[in-house]
């Protein structure tokens, strides 16, 4: 490559990001400049300029750049720059995963005009893994009902959610992981937005839902706490990087509008 170009590079599951003036997010160079990352990938572009991905071992010196987290990168230099990071990540993570054929072990070939790898050998082709997840916001009149993992940071609670098994349309997993987790059924189910999530590699489809019935039982082994909440007494939530929270927030605001109009 002979022009120069925004780079996401990673080492050690962090990101180095430039805190120059406030331009770009990302540093920009030549490949030399970067110290000529091997096997680098082409993943978008950053206003207007291509933008390229690779692991290496130790980042570039640079002035005023840090290593960060791929979550941290929201707060640091907001939405687009997330979304373009995480996109990076997802396929520096299918390069790394799939340098050798999952059905007979031969060393892949990188496919030039998409990103795609190809066995040599028996011409399996593997695509990056997407994982799509369910997330339902239950409603019951003016209370929406939140639940808490395990796995949350401590007092978050959110919405709803599970990946979509086999054989399973997006309606019939938001009905199955619902019922699973707190034992409801739910009816009148409405598309809200998607959104791409890099931890590793899910698509996120969310959804609002009205109550139907049954009584909230948490399951034990995804579920520790669960209730319903009134907009004007909420838990604490996810962060705003998560469609959950702007699932939540989207529920609060219709029916705070609701309760206005009435």
């Amino acid at each position: 490559m002979t022009t120069p170009a925004y780079w996401v590079l990673r080492c050690d599951n962090r990101l180095l990001i430039v805190d120059g003036d406030g331009a770009a997010p990302f540093p920009f160079g030549l490949p030399i400049e970067m110290g000529s990352p091997a096997s680098p990938l082409a993943v978008g572009t950053w206003q207007g300029v291509p933008c390229l991905a690779a692991d290496v071992m130790a980042f570039p010196r640079l002035a005023h750049g840090e290593a960060a987290p791929l979550r941290s990168v929201f707060e640091l230099a907001g939405d687009a720059a997330f979304a373009l990071a995480g996109r990076a990540v997802q396929l520096l993570d299918w390069q790394r995963q799939h340098r050798f054929c999952g059905q007979c072990g031969t060393p892949t070939e990188r496919l030039e005009h998409e990103h795609a790898t190809r066995c040599p050998a028996c011409g399996l082709i593997a695509y990056p893994r997407i994982s799509p997840a369910v997330m339902v916001l239950v409603c019951k009149g003016d209370q929406l009902l939140l639940a808490r993992s395990p796995r949350f940071k401590p007092g978050v609670f959110s919405a709803l959610a599970g990946f979509v098994e086999p054989g399973e349309t997006l309606e019939q997993c938001a009905r199955r992981e619902v019922r699973e987790e707190v034992g409801i059924d739910i009816a009148h189910l409405r598309y809200f937005a998607s959104q791409p999530w890099p931890f590793p590699n899910s698509l996120m489809v969310a959804f609002l839902a009205d109550y139907a019935g049954g009584e909230i039982t948490p399951e034990p082994a995804e579920i520790e706490a669960a209730g319903w909440f009134s907009p004007g007494a909420l838990p604490l939530l996810p962060d705003p990087v998560s469609i959950s929270r702007r699932l939540i927030d989207a529920a609060c605001a219709e029916l705070h509008s609701a309760h206005r109009r009435a």
